[in-house]
């Protein structure tokens, strides 16, 4: 099991010297990969919740610790598909090769309407979308001639360089119905849970990819499990998994492991007392959870 940290996107503890304190420190203690997540806009009067109000660039802001980090992993979970794909190639691209081949790339679906409209996207057959999307990734990382003409995607021919260095990003995807994880097992290096998953049975989709991945002749000790942690501190435990006190939490991340997750990286920003709290009580809490959950 790899233990990962999410670096402060949401609210007011997410400061340039927070970001920066949370990545080497939590390289210090030996976590496995540092994490953010895209939220674009926040319509005005939705109910989704503090932690989407104000949230960082996820790829600007890996781009920005890679650069005081050198061992630890860099991970987004996930961009969503509204984003042109032959522009989130060439920033994937860079940002793998300046971080030394460090980065993880997730991509889901998206599921807000109101992200869509302000990039111009048809929100109708996502999955269809999602899958030929991934097919112009890998085409703009692989080819040398990079050259598309599909239903939602056209790219005549031409140089899309430099390449990822030393090679291309693992690719995650996201997603929760049933579909969404037989194309993780089809498409992907890995599958990452969303932070409306529930943990309680997230068995029974590892289980669901791993046949996907046997019907399929792949590899399943070489794909990723990928557990956003919603990890919620405490006096007292609760029924939750990843919410209470510490002990409980190293309990409940032993037992992703046993259900088959290989990595589980703990969020902040989704515990919503952080991100409505002040800078500084947030980033104490969240030395400590550093300090308490280390690997």
């Amino acid at each position: 099991m790899r233990v990962g940290f999410a670096v402060p996107v949401s609210g007011p503890w997410a400061t340039p010297e927070n970001l920066r304190r949370v990545a080497v420190r939590a390289e210090e203690l030996g976590y496995a990969e540092l994490w953010t997540f895209q939220r674009l806009l926040y319509p005005v009067g939705h109910a989704m919740g503090v932690t989407y109000r104000a949230v960082h660039d996820p790829l600007i802001t890996l781009a920005h610790v890679s650069a005081v980090t050198s061992r630890i992993r860099l991970g987004v979970a996930v961009v969503n598909a509204y984003v042109q794909p032959v522009v989130l190639a060439k920033q994937l691209a860079t940002l793998q090769t300046l971080s030394g081949g460090r980065f993880s790339a997730g991509l889901g679906l998206g599921w807000l309407p109101e992200e869509f409209e302000a990039t111009g996207v048809d929100m109708a057959r996502r999955g269809r979308r999602i899958e030929e999307y991934v097919e112009v990734l890998r085409k703009a990382w692989a080819d040398d001639v990079v050259t598309h003409d599909g239903d939602f995607y056209r790219v005549p021919p031409a140089h899309l360089d430099p390449k990822p260095e030393p090679g291309p990003p693992p690719l995650l995807l996201g997603g929760t119905a049933e579909v969404a994880l037989r194309r993780a097992a089809r498409l992907a290096d890995g599958w990452v849970s969303s932070s409306r998953e529930d943990l309680s049975a997230i068995a029974g989709r590892v289980r669901l990819i791993k046949a996907e991945l046997a019907a399929a002749g792949r590899d399943a000790d070489a794909f990723r499990f990928v557990c956003r942690g919603v990890t919620q501190v405490r006096a007292h435990d609760e029924d939750r998994p990843l919410t209470g006190t510490y002990d409980k939490i190293r309990r409940d991340v032993a037992a992703l492991a046993e259900q088959g997750v290989t990595d589980v990286f703990h969020d902040l920003n989704f515990d919503r007392e952080i991100p409505a709290a002040d800078a500084g009580e947030a980033m104490r809490r969240a030395e400590e959870a550093l300090e308490a959950l280390a690997p």
